[in-house]
C-alpha cells in the first residue's frame, strides 16, 4: 500500500514540476478557457496536455531524477516512521509538498490553491458568491484589502483599500496564511463576521461587525451627470463586463454627452480579454496596441484595439486608486499611453504580470503561476510601481465619513477644463465636493 501512495505521490509531483516549467499560455501557448476567453488575474484555464519535462531536465536519466528525489521520500519516509501523532494526513502533507515549491520560486504570485480555494475564487469570478465582498491581497503579511466591491458589505463598512486584516471574529491573524485568512472572511449569507483592521494614519486598530451577503457583481453601470457628463463605473473585468458595458454606452451615448468620467477605482482586474475590449469600446482599432504580453524566453503577443467601439471620440477622463489593479491598469494604461485620457486619482496597485491557473488532477486545487508581464502600448512596465495620474488628488478619511468624493469632483474639473480648452491643473487639493452615490 505505501509502495502504491509512493508511486501515486511520485507521478503527481513530478507532474507538478514539469506543468511549472511549461511556457505554454494567469499564461500562454495560450490556454484559452472554453469560452474562448484568456486568463489574466483571475482567469481560470482548462486543463491541457502535459508539457514536455523541463530543459535542464531534458537529457536526465531515470536514475537522476531519482537522486534528485530522494531527499523528499527520505522526508517522507522519516514523517511516517517517526513523528509522534499518528497517522499523518498524506493529502496534506502533498499538498504542503506542492505549496512548497510555488512558494520557493519566490514569487508573491505564483501560488497553490487547495481545492476549497480553487472553487470559491472560481465563483468570485463567475460574479456570485457568499462573504463581505472585497478584492484582497494574499500575499503580505495580513490579508489586504485591495478595493471594496462597490455596493457591498465591504463597503457599506467602510473597509478602505491598504486596510490590513489583523484579527477575524477576535483571531489573531499574525503569521496566518493569507488564503487560509481569507476563507475564515468567507461564510453563508445572514452570518456575521467581525474584522479587525489596521489601517495607514489610523492611531488604532479599527473593528468592523460586518454581515455577510450574496455578492453579485454588476460590473458596468453608469448614469448622467451634471453639465451633459456621462459616468461609467466599471468595477471589475468578468464574463459579464463587455456586455453590460455595451448597454450602459447605448444608453448613456443616445442622450448625447459632451464628455465621459470612466471610473476604475477598487477595480481589482479580471479577464484579460475583457480588458482589451472595454479598451476598444473608447479607443478606435486605429490606436493600434493596447498592451504587450512578454514570456521569459524573449517571445511576446500583442494585443490589439478592436474595431466597432461606441464612444471612440467623446472627450474622456479615468478615475483611478491604489485599489485599480491588473486589468483595470491596462485599460487605464493604453488610455494614458495612446493620450486617449488623463488619469485622475492617486498611483495605482502595480500589478503587471501574468499567472495562468492551472487545474490539478482528481480535484486536488490549482496552481497559480506567473508565466509573462505585460507592458502597455509605450512599452513601460506596472508591476512594482502603477500608473502615476496625470491629476493627483487623494480622498482622506473624514471624505470618505463625510460621503465625499474630490476625485470624481476633480475629474468632472479635468473634464471640462478639457471641453473648454483652458488649463488643467496637475492636483487639486481642495476641490468641491460632490458626495459619493
Amino acid at each position: 500500500m505505501e509502495k502504491t501512495i509512493k508511486i501515486v505521490i511520485g507521478i503527481f509531483v513530478a507532474v507538478i514540476l514539469l506543468s511549472g516549467s511549461f511556457a505554454g499560455g494567469f499564461i500562454v501557448g495560450h490556454l484559452m478557457p472554453s469560452n474562448g476567453r484568456v486568463p489574466f488575474s483571475n482567469e481560470i484555464p482548462t486543463p491541457y496536455a502535459l508539457p514536455t519535462v523541463a530543459p535542464e531536465q531534458q537529457n536526465s536519466t531515470p536514475s537522476e531524477l531519482q537522486t534528485l528525489f530522494a531527499p523528499f521520500w527520505e522526508t517522507w519516509n522519516i514523517i511516517h516512521d517517526q513523528y509522534v501523532d499518528q497517522p499523518v494526513d498524506d493529502v496534506k502533507l502533498m499538498q504542503g509538498a506542492i505549496n512548497g515549491m510555488m512558494e520557493a520560486l519566490g514569487d508573491k504570485h505564483s501560488t497553490f490553491m487547495d481545492p476549497q480555494t480553487y472553487e470559491s475564487s472560481n465563483a468570485e469570478l463567475a460574479g456570485s458568491y457568499e462573504g463581505i465582498g472585497a478584492y484582497v491581497d494574499t500575499t503580505a503579511d495580513y490579508l489586504t484589502i485591495i478595493s471594496p466591491i462597490p455596493g457591498s458589505p465591504a463597503e457599506k463598512a467602510g473597509l478602505q483599500s491598504g486596510d490590513k486584516i489583523v484579527k477575524i471574529d477576535g483571531e489573531d491573524m499574525t503569521g496566518v496564511d493569507g488564503e487560509l485568512a481569507r476563507r475564515k472572511v468567507l461564510g453563508p449569507a445572514g452570518s456575521v463576521v467581525v474584522i479587525t483592521v489596521s489601517r495607514k494614519d489610523a492611531p488604532e486598530l479599527l473593528e468592523f461587525s460586518i454581515t455577510r451577503e450574496k455578492i453579485v457583481v454588476k460590473s458596468a453601470t453608469g448614469k448622467m451627470l451634471e453639465n451633459d457628463i456621462a459616468y461609467i463605473q466599471v468595477n471589475t473585468f468578468g464574463e459579464n463586463t463587455t456586455s453590460e458595458l455595451t448597454a450602459t454606452l447605448t444608453e448613456l451615448m443616445a442622450q448625447n454627452p459632451k464628455g465621459l468620467v470612466l471610473d476604475l477605482r477598487n477595480n481589482g482586474g479580471g479577464y484579460l480579454h475583457t480588458s482589451v475590449e472595454v479598451v476598444s469600446q473608447f479607443a478606435s482599432e486605429a490606436e493600434g496596441v493596447v498592451l504587450y504580453e512578454k514570456f521569459g524566453d524573449g517571445n511576446q503577443n500583442e494585443f490589439k484595439a478592436l474595431p466597432g467601439g461606441l464612444a471612440t471620440e467623446i472627450p474622456m477622463v479615468v478615475l483611478i486608486n491604489e485599489g485599480s489593479a491588473s486589468a483595470s491598469e491596462i485599460v487605464a494604461g493604453a488610455f494614458q499611453d495612446y493620450g486617449r485620457a488623463k488619469l485622475i486619482g492617486v498611483v495605482s496597485y502595480g500589478k503587471g504580470s501574468v499567472q495562468n491557473w492551472v487545474p490539478l488532477s482528481n480535484d486536488q486545487g490549482a496552481v497559480r503561476v506567473t508565466i509573462a508581464k505585460w507592458y502597455t502600448p509605450n512599452d513601460n512596465t506596472i508591476e512594482g510601481i502603477g500608473l502615476t495620474p496625470d491629476v493627483y488628488v487623494t480622498m482622506t478619511e473624514e471624505d470618505y465619513q463625510a460621503n465625499l468624493d474630490p476625485q470624481l469632483d476633480a475629474a468632472v474639473e479635468t473634464l471640462l477644463a478639457i471641453l473648454n480648452d483652458t488649463a488643467i491643473p496637475t492636483s487639486m487639493p481642495t476641490p468641491v465636493s460632490t458626495p459619493i452615490q
